[in-house]
């Protein structure tokens, strides 16, 4: 989707135009831009995102610029808006139209068969959801050769059967999907606007929602959201506008607002509008609508250790992955790739994160403004199984690093550092490290239903990672993005069968 063809509008060009009503108010993240798409088929859709447009930015776009939306952060405007978690572990969250997947690495692999069952979705709807976004974004790689020694190195490691290219989340070694194509152009979510009705989708730009606005008339046991209000990303946080939901002519439906804002903005979202722990809401000043502790809860991150290879003379180019090594029962994802440090620097590490790990932490506010990040805490290796689990993933990855294909690629010497299990520990301790996949803070059960509808209040879900209780697959970018897509026909046939429960009640009634 280019910038002519697409329904942008900038929040600071546009005051008049957010005085508009649309059905429904959804976030423009991973999830948000296929939810958006499948929606504006029926109903009028405003996409609110805080960030900017991707498509005038080649550092995103362009694959020869992998990384380096990651080194340029500032407050209000970067793609890239950096975090430093309580655990003290540098962080970042994606602030461009798209999402965080935007500025990742362009992996692309589904989530497992049991992680489905778990959720408990539909595993027809499953498959057509995720074979709809592969035939817009997604193609086979052509291996580089860093990309090959990744392989072998896996392989010598012991992390075994070499499976191919593949798109299932099966143990042993593959190739994944990648988002980028053949002339090095990224494809993201965002492009699957472009697939919905035009006429039906709004996307505004440079707009951070500050709350969401609720019916005075809801009970106190259960809320009835009216619309959301929001500011200008880079503007006065007390000058905010407004936009209402809307009722289906013809039909007694409402829409609803989905946040897809991620696992910070959604938890943070409900928090800065009244939802959430009584006491905490308090201390900030803010009007409690709903006391719900759940909100903020069950944030986790997937520990991470990277071991970094020492290159020889030759400067290496930026490289995403295209190798992912999946072991012990799926517990260990390790892949390998070529980070800037700055315009003419690289680093190589092999990195490895643990799938499930039992550690969990919160989140809660820090101030009162929505463009602030809020403070998160994810309790790294505090359970003594993740803290075994590491020292397991130290030792795999220092084979992975130590084996002769990677020294071969290198024109260095292969070494296998043997560490005892107190350094082992400690070298965890001082070492760990995010593999940018966190989630929670609204989890599917505690805060959302199975159909991501908030409880106790009406006309309100999120669809986003913030529901997820584990990370999917090797990388959440595929399963969000087939979740946004799998959600939007399950509420488009939810509103179709009430319209017919509708029609047919009319009719036995005339």
């Amino acid at each position: 989707m280019s910038r002519q063809n697409s329904p942008l509008h900038d929040s600071r060009c546009h005051e008049d135009l957010w005085k508009v009503i649309r059905l429904h108010n959804s976030r423009g993240g991973t999830a948000g831009c296929p939810l958006a798409a499948t929606l504006s088929k029926r109903y009028s859709v405003l996409v609110v995102e805080r960030g900017s447009s991707p498509y005038e930015n080649p550092s995103v776009l362009q694959k020869k610029f992998y990384g380096f939306p990651l080194l340029q952060t500032n407050e209000f405007s970067s793609v890239s808006q950096s975090f430093i978690s309580k655990d003290g572990v540098s962080n970042l969250r994606g602030r461009v139209l798209g999402g965080s997947s935007t500025i990742g690495g362009g992996f692309y692999g589904r989530a497992s068969d049991a992680f489905v069952r778990r959720a408990g979705w539909d595993e027809e709807l499953v498959k057509e959801s995720y074979k709809w976004v592969e035939s817009k974004l997604v193609s086979k790689p052509e291996l580089t050769k860093w990309q090959s020694a990744v392989k072998f190195g896996l392989l010598e490691a012991g992390i075994l059967p070499y499976n191919g290219f593949s798109l299932e989340h099966v143990e042993g070694t593959k190739m994944g999907g990648t988002l980028f194509d053949h002339d090095g152009r990224r494809r993201i979510s965002a492009d699957l606007l472009g697939t919905g009705n035009p006429d039906n989708i709004v996307v505004l730009l440079n707009a951070t929602v500050k709350n969401i606005i609720f019916h005075k008339k809801g009970t106190e046991n259960e809320k009835t959201v009216h619309g959301i209000r929001f500011i200008r990303s880079d503007g006065n946080a007390s000058q905010t506008y407004e936009a209402y939901l809307q009722q289906l002519a013809n039909s007694g439906s409402w829409g609803d607002v989905i946040l897809s804002a991620g696992a910070l903005g959604s938890p943070q979202i409900l928090l800065l509008s009244g939802i959430g722990p009584k006491t905490h809401l308090k201390s900030f000043g803010i009007p409690l609508v709903l006391d719900f502790p759940e909100i903020g809860q069950e944030m986790i991150d997937n520990p991470s250790i990277s071991v970094l290879v020492e290159s020889g003379p030759e400067v290496q180019l930026p490289d995403p992955p295209q190798i992912a090594g999946i072991a012990e029962d799926f517990k260990f994802i390790v892949q390998g790739l070529i980070l800037p440090t700055s315009i003419n620097a690289t680093i190589i590490p092999i990195a490895i994160k643990l799938a499930f790990p039992a550690s969990k932490g919160k989140l809660e506010l820090n101030n009162t403004d929505p463009r602030q990040n809020p403070v998160v805490e994810f309790n790294y290796l505090a359970k003594e199984k993740d803290m075994k689990e590491c020292v397991k993933m130290v030792q795999l990855v220092e084979r992975v690093a130590g084996s002769k294909s990677i020294a071969g690629f290198l024109k260095t010497e292969s070494n296998n550092n043997s560490k005892s299990p107190h350094e082992l520990r400690e070298f965890c301790k001082k070492n760990v490290r995010t593999f940018y996949h966190y989630h929670g803070g609204c989890a599917v059960g505690s805060v959302v239903d199975n159909e991501y509808r908030v409880h106790g209040v009406k006309r309100l879900r999120v669809v986003d990672g913030s529901s997820f209780l584990e990370s999917p697959g090797t990388n959440p970018t595929a399963t969000l993005m087939m979740l946004g897509r799998y959600q939007g026909i399950k509420i488009l046939e939810e509103n179709t069968l009430h319209e017919q429960s509708k029609s047919n009640h009319t009719q036995t009634h005339i």
